[in-house]
């Protein structure tokens, strides 16, 4: 879809629209909360489910059974598989029913969640948009194409200039899936997923344990986490995917790999600039940073398990938990400096692999 009618699409069509059994879960200290730690789930609301009910933190009707817990999703909750507002709107309620039982629910931004508020939908199955659309969704379409028809067709003929009007309508209805207009209307910065997305933080620091989605590299921690968090808010409202963004740059904190790995194929680091410290080197710069004992991270799919490395200063927690990657389904648990990975059963058949971001 091209960029100019996704930036635009928000402002057409406004104009046009005129409980189960509880759970035991163990019980912290207040010195010592019990966090639960999840990876990437990728739209995969069946394998969400099994990693929370196993966890302790929900029942199998999606509601709070975690007293105390802290839960930190680390973002990328959609694309890929169908049921990524599934899992959405469960978070949502999650947030507001822990609180009442003394816990909390924390989900990061991801790269995904900002990829989907900037417009990147390279990854955004049909069967997502699907889940937007409703009994009115091919005439607010419809009525989107009358709206946006000139700029419509002269993007098409800039590619084809044989091309009529009635072959590029049919082209485009064919490109835009029902629920597409309704999908770009709550990602909007003023849509209801937009205003959620916004209101989560990029990075949290919990009882010494420090989460982002990606990586803290040594450039970013000379930021205090406050105005990291502020970057990503200010970045997702005003759509910024320039290259100086800290949505898209390889070092901030929704990409950066390079706290796993140096390898170029991997970590995606610009080329040409000053040497890297070494991983251990830049591991002990962030944490001192922020005082924190660890770092978990996400983002970056290792298939086998959960990874506790460098003496427990790092730990991945991305085991390819949706079916399109079909890893171990998983989650971290951490009291005080107690580390222990989880491994899940998972329900239904497993899908298959791949490893882009």
């Amino acid at each position: 879809m091209p960029g100019r009618l996704l930036r635009n699409v928000r402002l057409a069509v406004a104009a046009l629209v005129a409980a189960g059994p509880a759970l035991a879960a163990p019980t912290p200290s207040p010195q010592q909360p019990r966090i639960v730690a999840i990876g990437d789930l990728h739209g995969d609301f069946s394998v969400w489910r099994d990693i929370a009910v196993a966890a302790g933190i929900e029942n199998a009707q999606g509601h709070w059974t975690g007293g105390r817990t802290v839960l930190v999703q680390v973002g990328d909750v959609v694309d890929r598989e169908p049921d990524s507002l599934k899992i959405i709107r469960e978070l949502m309620r999650l947030q507001k029913e822990a609180p009442k039982q003394g816990g909390k629910v924390i989900a990061l931004v991801g790269n995904h969640e900002a990829m989907n508020m900037t417009g990147d939908l390279r990854y955004t199955v049909p069967a997502d948009f699907a889940a937007y659309a409703t009994s009115g969704s091919a005439a607010l379409r419809e009525r989107l194409y009358q709206a946006k028809k000139a700029e419509i067709e002269a993007r098409y003929r800039s590619k084809d200039p044989a091309m009529t009007s009635a072959a590029i309508h049919d082209a485009w209805i064919r490109a835009t899936p029902l629920g597409w207009v309704e999908q770009r209307l709550a990602w909007a910065a003023n849509g209801e997923i937009g205003r959620w997305v916004d209101r989560n933080p990029a990075v949290a620091l919990i009882d010494g344990s420090l989460f982002v989605h990606g990586g803290l590299s040594a450039e970013y921690s000379k930021l205090p986490l406050a105005d990291i968090n502020t970057k990503v808010d200010e970045a997702l409202r005003s759509v910024d995917r320039s290259p100086t963004s800290i949505l898209t740059d390889p070092l901030g904190p929704l990409w950066y790999r390079g706290l796993i790995s140096r390898d170029p194929k991997v970590t995606e680091i610009p080329p040409g600039g000053p040497p890297r410290p070494s991983i251990d080197q830049e591991l002990a710069t962030v944490l001192t940073a922020y005082n924190a004992r660890r770092i978990v991270v996400g983002h970056t799919p290792n298939l086998k398990s959960i990874q506790i490395l460098n003496g427990g200063r790092l730990v991945t927690i991305d085991t390819g938990n949706s079916r399109y990657y079909g890893g171990p389904p998983s989650y971290l648990e951490i009291s005080g400096n107690t580390l222990t990975p989880h491994v899940v059963k998972r329900s239904g058949a497993a899908g298959g692999g791949g490893n882009d971001p």
